[in-house]
């Protein structure tokens, strides 16, 4: 063997498609980042100027880092209005709703789901024609047909007027969850002696949980965070949590320090909510993007 063929041979280069894999998969986790960023900069704002004095909120050169810690703001917004009572309000009328939605969105989008019947298109397209309607062109006729049944300035009312477009929702998502379950599992289930209801409790149910549980945040925060309906159908002394942030809003101006302050309590409850749910709500998000 002559010496040049005994040369070792150079080191082959990364193939080219294990290459242009990692630059995607860079290219992939720069762009989440990015949106991270940009999601997730409105909050901190929110925070770090909760925490500043007040003159510093309204100053013309902010700066990204409170240069004092102050909590003032936090004691302004607790004296400025009653906080408690609009938030336990506001925490009555989200959990109402999303039991009552879950329930009922449940039963409505198994029968869409699992069973044949005349009108079935027609709901599902009604279903989708209602979430696409604005809510502002519904305040008026909302407000004359609560007016009406005695339901203005009413908890209640205010409960059914947020399931006129949160249950329509949670309808097509659970529809989803539960298209992606194989009906074969229920069969199965039937031919080993359960009846149709005790397959879907024992075998569906158990699958459709993470579903359930992510559509149950999402609707949560659309009653929490919803403001035009709240502010239309209650009064001042039954105002929820987010028209109560309207009493920063004084003929002097907006103190933006104690309405900032006032938004990082109320976003705590959605927070505690995600931190116990996250598990589920992923393991939810994930299967509903999975058919099969």
């Amino acid at each position: 063997m002559s010496a040049a063929n005994a040369t070792a041979a150079p080191a082959k280069s990364p193939a080219p498609a294990a290459t242009r894999r990692r630059k995607s998969k860079l290219g992939w986790n720069l762009l989440g980042l990015l949106v991270v960023l940009t999601a997730g900069f409105p909050v901190y704002w929110m925070i770090n100027t909760a925490f500043k004095p007040a003159k510093d909120a309204i100053d013309p050169d902010p700066h990204f880092f409170p240069s004092t810690f102050t909590l003032e703001n936090f004691e302004r917004a607790l004296d400025i209005a009653d906080f408690w009572g609009p938030v336990f309000r506001s925490l009555v009328v989200s959990a109402v709703v999303v039991v009552i939605g879950i329930a009922v969105g449940l039963l409505a989008a198994l029968a869409i789901s699992r069973f044949a019947f005349r009108g079935r298109k027609i709901v599902i397209v009604g279903i989708l024609a209602v979430q696409m309607v604005p809510l502002v062109a519904m305040i008026i006729p909302v407000f004359l047909l609560l007016n009406d049944l005695g339901q203005y300035d009413r908890l209640s009312g205010l409960i059914i007027t947020y399931l006129t477009f949160i249950l329509p929702f949670t309808v097509w998502t659970l529809r989803g969850f539960i298209v992606n379950i194989p009906k074969e599992l229920e069969e199965a289930a039937q031919v080993d002696g359960c009846t149709r209801t005790g397959a879907f409790i024992r075998v569906v149910f158990p699958l459709l949980a993470p579903g359930m549980v992510a559509t149950s945040v999402y609707g949560f925060i659309q009653a929490w965070n919803e403001y035009l309906y709240a502010l239309m159908l209650m009064s001042q002394q039954n105002q929820t949590a987010t028209v109560w942030l309207s009493n920063f809003i004084t003929k002097n101006g907006t103190e933006y320090a104690p309405m900032m302050a006032g938004s990082t309590m109320m976003a705590v409850p959605i927070v505690i909510l995600f931190l116990l749910v996250q598990r589920k709500m992923a393991a939810g998000l994930t299967a509903g993007a999975v058919k099969g």
